[in-house]
């Protein structure tokens, strides 16, 4: 089931905001195509060369079409400035406290995404270029480092707690990627050498949306939206909405996992 723009559904607290904003210039779209559509037919017949064989060269002395580029560009105006600027300025400037929310650095690379969670302790570790290893380490996180003991890492995979916000840092080892979840209304670029945070809300389980499509292999899909390379079209990773018990029992199990690891390598007893 899409809307009747056509789109996914919204699984964002934002993205009914944007899905409203993209049907009203596709409304004023269809009326400008109407419009100049009709006028054109009209000019093609009311100047066909059997009425008026001989050109006229004074013109249409009347100011309608002044007027009609004029009401045109108001409403483009409020369309962008009533609409557009203030749907982008929640996103860049009203951030909320990191406190509040669930903080994932998600590191884009040809052709992965690498999700970094910093654990119950809500301090990311350290990262030391000289401990990276694409198999076992691909961030190169120093477990030894404060806050380093209990980050989480997972590969192509993303997992969210319902309705709290989510803040996803993005950052890139190589070239531009692009970090888009069309369900969300999210796509933000990840550009090499910058750290650029996005923000939202996931209001609908992956369980739940399931239901809705009748779907039950459904999940949310993680697309990268910049052509990165060869092996773009298989940098695909995924998404899968919890409720705040499951994803508390999945931080839970990764724990038990990187304590049971900890130990078997004498990180920490």
């Amino acid at each position: 089931m899409t809307s009747w723009l056509g789109l996914p559904q919204v699984a964002s607290a934002h993205g009914a905001e944007v899905d409203q904003t993209v049907g009203l210039v596709h409304i004023l779209m269809l009326v400008l195509f109407v419009g100049w559509g009709t006028f054109f037919l009209f000019t093609l017949w009311r100047f066909r060369r059997s009425r008026q064989a001989v050109a006229n060269y004074t013109g249409v002395k009347n100011h309608a079409s002044s007027w009609l580029e004029a009401a045109v560009a108001v409403v483009e105006i409020v369309l962008l400035f009533g609409f557009s600027v203030p749907i982008w300025a929640k996103r860049v400037n009203q951030f909320p406290p990191e406190k509040d929310a669930v903080v994932i650095e998600v590191t884009a690379e040809q052709f992965a995404w690498n999700m970094h969670y910093p654990g119950p302790d809500g301090i990311f570790g350290q990262r030391d270029i000289a401990l990276m290893n694409l198999q076992t380490n691909p961030l190169g996180i120093d477990r030894a480092s404060s806050g380093g003991k209990d980050d989480v890492v997972t590969l192509n995979q993303l997992y969210l707690p319902v309705g709290r916000p989510v803040i996803v840092k993005l950052r890139s080892k190589d070239v531009i990627h692009s970090f888009s979840v069309p369900e969300f209304r999210v796509k933000q670029d990840a550009n090499p050498g910058f750290t650029i945070p996005v923000w939202f809300t996931p209001t609908v389980t992956t369980a739940e949306m399931r239901q809705r499509t009748g779907n039950a292999e459904f999940q949310y899909e993680i697309a990268c939206a910049q052509l990165c390379g060869l092996g773009h079209y298989r940098m695909r990773g995924y998404v899968t909405v919890l409720s705040q018990q499951e994803f508390a029992a999945w931080m839970d199990a990764e724990q038990a996992k990187l304590s049971e690891a900890g130990e078997d390598q004498g990180i920490w007893d």
